[in-house]
Parts: structure tokens; C-alpha cells; sequence
């Protein structure tokens, strides 16, 4: 994570001192009166929306296919706005500069859930865009930002604060359980959107200060009881002293397997180029898929992308479930820029895949570990710290769709522990499609924005948004874009399809800056 520029999960945050923000673990509300009700503008013209996007990526499987969706290149061109949910308050204000929304909405029963980088969750009418109910927090994620954001399961929505976790009544917004004891000191902060499956929470805390660094955990669905740990560093964390903040942990959805495991993509130990070069070493479970016994936690194996990583190079993007030549696999993939297949019941590498631009360093945090390479700084990271992929994948068909941030960096000292500066070099991104079977880029398609909507399967389209607020859909085959449009707010969250449904959490991350920021909101487009 860049402290000027970048969140560790989403564009335009910086670092902010853990003094400044005031936690509130507990303290959260049903629909409160403290602060002004948001506002939703609706569209006689479009028609209701209708369907289900249940799971943060859609599925459990986080395949980000939207099932059942009546959108095609077809009519993707009469998509037209059918309501405006507009957050007001503090939900609305923009957090570090990355905005008010970063999570992936979920849709279930006709309803849309949804959370704030301020920890509110609100119901929305999927028909109609009108408020159901609003959980009140009011309090700032205290690192990263985010993502943030709910799971939903049993007539219940789980979610959680920066220091606790919590489940409400889907319909009524009342909560069920709140536990605030999870965290020990040094174990960080929570700002994931977690995953709930047969009976289990799935979440896990980042940027871990003390030994053993962030924390993968369950808990009993039921009453929030704490399960299981595992600490995603088995030392202290490098970056403590250099940055103030620790490492490891996950903060995007893991993958619950059929096969009694869970998955998680891991971050970085926010280790200096100074420490990667006199102290190497390859701090485990830093930048690497974890693959635990999901009913204990036990360690089934691991794949780490980048030992002793200097770069800020996450594996943090949401693992998928895959089939590989007949074999179970994983797809895995994160900020160093490629996509890697993994056989699923041991994690041995079946291929691995560089997407978007690299300048010939990949290998270099390894080969400081072996001794083997010289460095000094300035030194240009490409892909830079916040990309490579900082947005979800999808799968489908056999293709893999892969959405890259171009952006190199540099870094200026042996001390810090983040790109510091521009190396140069204009922004852009790509979206890319990668066989299944073999890794082959199929296509690769240029966009002259950050892509960050993370890539979502339509029927014949790949649908995502772009960071300066328009959504855009390509030709499956081609990767030919065949439609966009602009959106009423720039965004950095990912989209949900339903049915007929496109949902964008429009979170106005550059509001501040400019006028063309636009008003935080979530925006439905239907077609008829």
C-alpha cells in the first residue's frame, strides 16, 4: 500500500494514523434518527429489477457468473437507470479519498445488502431502490479501507466492524449476535466481506502487528463464538517498525471448497527493500493461497507467490474453484500480475500466467532470498503496488477473465515499505481472458481507466466499471467492448448482477478532489 495515493484494497487512500480514528466495536444500531435518511430516485421509464446475486462473488465457488441473468449483447444497449439509492451522512463521506462504498452488494429475496466503508449496512428494495432498513455504525474502517461489506445465509446478514463482528435479521435490520472479543491486541483490524457457509463465518482480520500478523478465522454462524485462528505470519511482522502497521491477514472473500477446506489469498509483510536485502526471507503465510480444514482450521497446504516480497505484491484476489485437465484446481492471482492454477488437493502449480504489463522484475524478492541479485534504490515495480489484478476474477466456459491495473512505481529509499512516487507512466488497465486449460491469453483488451467493477460473466458479456465511473461490457469471444455507459458517481467497488439487473456501488471515491466525483450512491439498471 502507497500512504499518498492508494488503499491496500482500492484506488485514491492513504495511510491513516490508528490515533486519528476512534473504533467503535460495538454501539451499532437498527435504522437510527441521528442521521438524515438516504434518498432514492427512481425511473418510471425502466423496469423493475428482479433477481438474485446471493454470494459476494455470486457464488460459492466465487466464480462471479451471474446465473439466471436475462442480460445479453443483445440488449445490453437498453439498459437504462431504474433507481438511485444516495447515501446521506456520514455514510456518504468520502473515507481517505477511496469514497464511500467498496464492497460487492449482495442481492437475496429481492433484496439488496450493502455496506459502507463507515461499517453501515443497509437493505435496499431491489424493485424499487427504497430503504428497508439501515444497521447504523458510523465508524470509519480504521486501516485499509475496506473492502468491508456482508454475507447472507439463513435469514441472516453477517458482517463486521473494524474490532467486532456481528449477525442481523435479514428483514428487520435487529441483531442477532454482536461479539467484540475476537481480537487480541496485534491481531489487527477487520475490513473484509466475509463468507458464510454450513453453519461457519469465515473472516479475517489485516495488517497484524504482532507475531503471528493478521488472523483467518471461523465462527459459529449461530451465535458468533469464536472456532478457530490461524496467524497468516509465523513471526513478528516485518513492516511494524518502517510503517506502524503489521502484516498478512486477507480482506477479500475466501473460497469455501466441497471438499471441507477453505481458502484464503493472503497479503504482504510490508517489509522494506532494506530488510527484503539484509534480512531475507520468505515469511510465511504472507502473499500466498492458505488452504485450511474449514471445520478446524488446520493447515492443508500452501502456494506463496512472492517469498520475502518488497513490493506490496498481494495474492489477495478471491480464490476460485476450477476443474484443470480432469483435476480439482484453484485460481488464485493478486497484485503481482499473474494468474496461477493450483492443483486443489495439494497446491502444486498447473500453470501460471503474467497479465497486464511487467518490466522483467518479477523474480527479484526471490532472488534476494538466494542471494543471487544486487538492488538499490530507486527501484521501478511494474506491475506497482496496486496492480497487476486488485480486482476479483471470474471464471466460466473455460476461460479465466482477469482485470489488470497499469501503473508502475518507485521506490526511492531502502527504508520504505511502499512505492513512493510515479514512475512516469499514464494510467490504464486491461481485461484479459485466459484458457483454462493451459494459461493462453486469448485476448487482451485495453481500457483507459482502472477496471475495478471485478469481472462478472453475463451470458455472452464480460461486465465491469471502470474507476472513473463508467460500466462497460465486452464480447466474451472478442473482448470487443460492445457498450457503456456513464455513471452518476465514479466508483471503485465491485457490481452485482440480477436477473435483469446490473447494481453499482458508485462510492465517489474522487469526490473531494473534483466535481466529477459525483454523490455517493448504489445505482440498479435494468433491462426490459
Amino acid at each position: 500500500m502507497t500512504a499518498s495515493l492508494f488503499s491496500h484494497r482500492r484506488i485514491y487512500s492513504g495511510l491513516v494514523a490508528a490515533s486519528a480514528l476512534a473504533l467503535l466495536a460495538t454501539g451499532c444500531s437498527a435504522a437510527s434518527s441521528s442521521q438524515p435518511a438516504p434518498v432514492t430516485s427512481t425511473f418510471a421509464d425502466a423496469a423493475a429489477a428482479s433477481g438474485s446475486w446471493p454470494y459476494p462473488n455470486g457464488d460459492l465457488a466465487n466464480t462471479r457468473v451471474a446465473t439466471g441473468s436475462t442480460i445479453t449483447a443483445a440488449n445490453v444497449s437498453q439498459l437504462k437507470e431504474a433507481w438511485a439509492f444516495k447515501l446521506t451522512g456520514q455514510g456518504a463521506a468520502n473515507l481517505h479519498g477511496a469514497g464511500s462504498l467498496a464492497a460487492n452488494p449482495v442481492v437475496a429475496d429481492g433484496v439488496v445488502y450493502m455496506q459502507d466503508l463507515y461499517s453501515n449496512v443497509y437493505a435496499i428494495s431491489l424493485a424499487t431502490g427504497k430503504l428497508k432498513w439501515e444497521y447504523q455504525v458510523d465508524t470509519p474502517v480504521k486501516t485499509g479501507p475496506g473492502p468491508n461489506g456482508v454475507a447472507v445465509a439463513d435469514g441472516r446478514v453477517y458482517g463486521q466492524t473494524a474490532t467486532a463482528a456481528f449477525a442481523l435479521n435479514a428483514a428487520t435490520g435487529k441483531p442477532a449476535w454482536t461479539d467484540s472479543s475476537l481480537l487480541s491486541s496485534g491481531e489487527g483490524t477487520f475490513e473484509m466481506q466475509p463468507q458464510v457457509s454450513g453453519g461457519r463465518v469465515y473472516l479475517s482480520t489485516a495488517y497484524g502487528s504482532g507475531p503471528g500478523g493478521g488472523v483467518l478465522m471461523a465462527l459459529n454462524a449461530s451465535n458468533g463464538a469464536l472456532l478457530w485462528k490461524f496467524n497468516t505470519l509465523t513471526g513478528p511482522a516485518p513492516g511494524v517498525q518502517a510503517l506502524g502497521l503489521g502484516a498478512g491477514g486477507a480482506w477479500e472473500t475466501p473460497l469455501v471448497g466441497g471438499d471441507g477446506t477453505v481458502t484464503f489469498g493472503t497479503g504482504n509483510p510490508y517489509q522494506s527493500l532494506g530488510s527484503a536485502i539484509s534480512q531475507p526471507a520468505r515469511l510465511l503465510y504472507t502473499n500466498s493461497e492458505v488452504n485450511l480444514d474449514a471445520a478446524t482450521g488446520k493447515l492443508r497446504w500452501y502456494y506463496q507467490a512472492v517469498p520475502n516480497d518488497f513490493k506490496d505484491w498481494d495474492m489477495q484476489a478471491s480464490p476460485i474453484a476450477a476443474t484443470v485437465g480432469g483435476v480439482p484446481a484453484i485460481i488464485g492471482g493478486g497484485k503481482m500480475g499473474d494468474v496461477y492454477a493450483m492443483n486443489a488437493q495439494t497446491g502444486a502449480l498447473l500453470w501460471k500466467t503474467p497479465v497486464g504489463e511487467h518490466n522483467g522484475h518479477d523474480d527479484d524478492s526471490l532472488l534476494l532470498l538466494e542471494h543471487k541479485i544486487t538492488l538499490k534504490p530507486p527501484y521501478v515495480i511494474a506491475p506497482g503496488s496496486y496492480g497487476g489484478i486488485l480486482a476479483n476474477m471470474a471464471l466460466a466456459d473455460g476461460t479465466v477473465y482477469a482485470e489488470t491495473i497499469n501503473l508502475p512505481l518507485t521506490i526511492s529509499s531502502l527504508q520504505s515499505v511502499t512505492a513512493d512516487a510515479s514512475a512516469g507512466v499514464g494510467v490504464s488497465g486491461e481485461v484479459e481472458a485466459l484458457s483454462l486449460a493451459t494459461g493462453k491469453v486469448e485476448w487482451a483488451t485495453k481500457v483507459a481507466s482502472f477496471p475495478l467493477g471485478a469481472a462478472t460473466v453475463v451470458n455472452n458479456l464480460v461486465v465491469t466499471t471502470l474507476l472513473t465511473g463508467e460500466l462497460i461490457a465486452l464480447n466474451r469471444s472478442t473482448g470487443a467492448i460492445v457498450y457503456q455507459q456513464k455513471l452518476p458517481a465514479e466508483t471503485n467497488a465491485p457490481i452485482a448482477v440480477a436477473g435483469n439487473a446490473v447494481i453499482v456501488a458508485a462510492g465517489a471515491p474522487d469526490k473531494t478532489a473534483t466535481a466529477r466525483g459525483g454523490l455517493p450512491q448504489v445505482v440498479a439498471y435494468t433491462v426490459p
